[in-house]
Order: C-alpha cells, then sequence, then structure tokens
C-alpha cells in the first residue's frame, strides 16, 4: 500500500521571479490579522523556497502573524526505519519554529503549527510514528496530511506521492487514521474534487475527528478536465455540500492558482490582477463559505506551489476582495480566527 516518492519541479513547477514582479499592488487592508493556514518549504532539488523566502513574502505588505508548515517530504531522515523517516521533517521545521517563537524572525511566527505526514496504512501500530512527531516537534507539531490526491490519468499530478485510489476507504488506513484523536492531532485531506465523498464517509466514521480539507475540494481543470469547468464544478460542489454536513471538517480556501486548477495564468505574458483572480474563484469560495460558514474557513497561501500565478501580496489581496462583503468578525474568522483555533496557535 506504500506510495512512492517523486520530486520534480516539472510535477510542481516554480514561479518565474521576472515575470511575478510585472505585478504590484497596493495593499488591501493591511491592518487585518492574517495567518498562512497552509504553506511549504523546500530546497534543493527543487526550486529553493525556504524560511528566508518565505519570511520575504510574508513582509511583503500584509500583516502575516503566524503560518502553518504542510509536509512537502523535505529534510527527511535518510537512515533509520522507513516509517520513521518523516520525523525529520518535523525535527527541521520545529527548530525553525522555535527560532521564529524566540524572536528571530521578528513578530511573525514562521511554522507555529507543523503538519507532516506517518503512513496511516500502518495499522494501530502508526502511534509510534505519531508520537514520535508530537516529541520532535515540541509544542509545534499539530496533525498529519497523507495525501491521498488520485486521478486515472497520467496529466493530472499534483503531489510527489502517486497513491492508490480510495484510499481513505482503506480499513488498513483507518485503523491508523483511530490514533490521531486520542493524541489530540489533526488531518488534512488532500483530494480531487471526484473524490470528496470518501471524505465525507470519513469524516461521518470519526465524527469527533478534526479534518481539514485542502484546497477547496481539488477543482481539477486540467488533462482530461481541460475545458469541463461546469460539469467539474457541478460534482465538486455536491460533494462540498455533502462534506460541509460534518462539523468535525473545516475547509482551506486557497491553491486555486495551481496548474491543477486550469485557470492558465501562468500563461498569460502578464501575471493577473487581485480583481481577475477573485472573480475567477469567486464560485469556489463563496460556495465553500456558504456551505461551511465563515468559522469554518481558513484562507491558505499554498506557496510556493500557488506562486506560478501571483505573487504572495496579489493574491492575498484576491482573498480579502473574496471577503470584503463580510462583517469584520467574519473576515478576522476567515484570514487567522479559523486556523488558530483549528491548529491551536499560540501567537
Amino acid at each position: 500500500m506504500a506510495d512512492k516518492p517523486m520530486t520534480s519541479d516539472a510535477i510542481l513547477p516554480p514561479g518565474d521571479p521576472a515575470w511575478l514582479g510585472k505585478r504590484q499592488e497596493e495593499i488591501i487592508e493591511p491592518d487585518l490579522p492574517v495567518i498562512d493556514a497552509h504553506h511549504h518549504l523546500w530546497d534543493a532539488p527543487r526550486t529553493r523556497y525556504m524560511a528566508e523566502e518565505m519570511l520575504a513574502d510574508a513582509r511583503s505588505g500584509h500583516n502575516v502573524r503566524a503560518t502553518v508548515f504542510v509536509d512537502c517530504t523535505e529534510r527527511y531522515r535518510t537512515t533509520g526505519p522507513e516509517n520513521m523517516k518523516p520525523v525529520g521533517e518535523t525535527e527541521f521545521f520545529a527548530e525553525i519554529a522555535r527560532d521564529s517563537a524566540a524572536g528571530k524572525y521578528g513578530p511573525i511566527g514562521l511554522c507555529a503549527g507543523i503538519v507532516s505526514r506517518a503512513d496511516l496504512t500502518e495499522g494501530a501500530s502508526v502511534e509510534e510514528v505519531l508520537v514520535a512527531h508530537i516529541e520532535a516537534g515540541g509544542g509545534f507539531f499539530k496533525g498529519i496530511r497523507q495525501s491521498t490526491a488520485w486521478d486515472p490519468s497520467p496529466e493530472v499530478r499534483s503531489t510527489m506521492r502517486t497513491p492508490p485510489p480510495e484510499l481513505l476507504l482503506d480499513a488498513k488506513l483507518r485503523e491508523g487514521f483511530a490514533k490521531l484523536k486520542p493524541l489530540g492531532l489533526t488531518f488534512d485531506a488532500w483530494v480531487y474534487h471526484h473524490q470528496l465523498s470518501d471524505v465525507a464517509d470519513l469524516a461521518k466514521t470519526f465524527p469527533d475527528q478534526p479534518i481539514i480539507l485542502d484546497h477547496v475540494g481539488g477543482p481539477v481543470g486540467i488533462g482530461p478536465y481541460a475545458g469541463k469547468r461546469e460539469d467539474v464544478f457541478t460534482v465538486w460542489k455536491k460533494g462540498i455540500l455533502e462534506i460541509a454536513r460534518h462539523e468535525n471538517v473545516t475547509v482551506k480556501l486557497g491553491g486555486l492558482a495551481m496548474r491543477l486548477s486550469g485557470f492558465g495564468f501562468h500563461e498569460r505574458p502578464e501575471p493577473p490582477s487581485s480583481e481577475e483572480m477573485a472573480a475567477a474563484w469567486r464560485p469556489y469560495v463563496e460556495t465553500c463559505i456558504e456551505a461551511f460558514g465563515p468559522q469554518r474557513c481558513m484562507f491558505e497561501s499554498n506557496f510556493p506551489v500557488d506562486q506560478i500565478s501571483c505573487n504572495y501580496a496579489v493574491l492575498w489581496n484576491a482573498f480579502k476582495r473574496l471577503v470584503s462583503g463580510y462583517s469584520a468578525e467574519e473576515k478576522v474568522a476567515m484570514l487567522s480566527g479559523t486556523a488558530a483555533r483549528v491548529y491551536s496557535l499560540s501567537i
């Protein structure tokens, strides 16, 4: 059942700094507190995006108070038992989190939350790996993401691993999944739009387990889904409404700037404006907010993956445009409050 890691800029192509620099905007509501609920950090052989690069983006004008690092196979251990190798990721980024909490990077709580990986298909024995993550995290480790995003088309790839289909329905994975709640851990679910019913079934089976749905549920717009946005939206919306009925699930609003989504912003002569992105993403974001409510929604940059389409400042301007019609309390919830509550962040 083990999946195969793969590292390649071909799957997650980097943004072009010169191209991204062609679009500059005045920051919208610069005092609003922001928690970036989902980003990655990585180094060679991928195009470098580590603490320095993330901090430069976080300091680009928005009031970023904290960030949540999410697993990307970075700094895994290279020796020892295979199942324990992801603990190296938590060890490395917990050090960055400690430095940040001590004020090394100023007021930004970089990696204030860490979400790494354990192979839940180990079953009950995965508890040993989870405990190792907790110990390595020193209070910053919050939960697990085991990517289950699968599609039959080889053109649809968004992760460094290729999991088998219907992994969230697997009995052995669920045996391991049952170990998260007793340890106070969250689960980030990354699936494509046609897999959303699997997340709903998981949430129904484990009603007390906090589950975070990544990237608005993964509507795909490339490969066999190119040019079929309305059909995809219909399937996606049905799945979102099904999942939202389960109060233990929250949703991350973001990830739509990925190549996977098929908006093609990265193919333009100049980057899109925040107005253009907000207009394109509004049907997805508003559907999620209406279904889950602001208290169960959180925004995420998904950088550096989403950097292929826009710079950090413009991205968060787009998000703020998307919530401009909501109350001050609702804006705070979606831009920072929900993430702080769900991931138990101290900022």
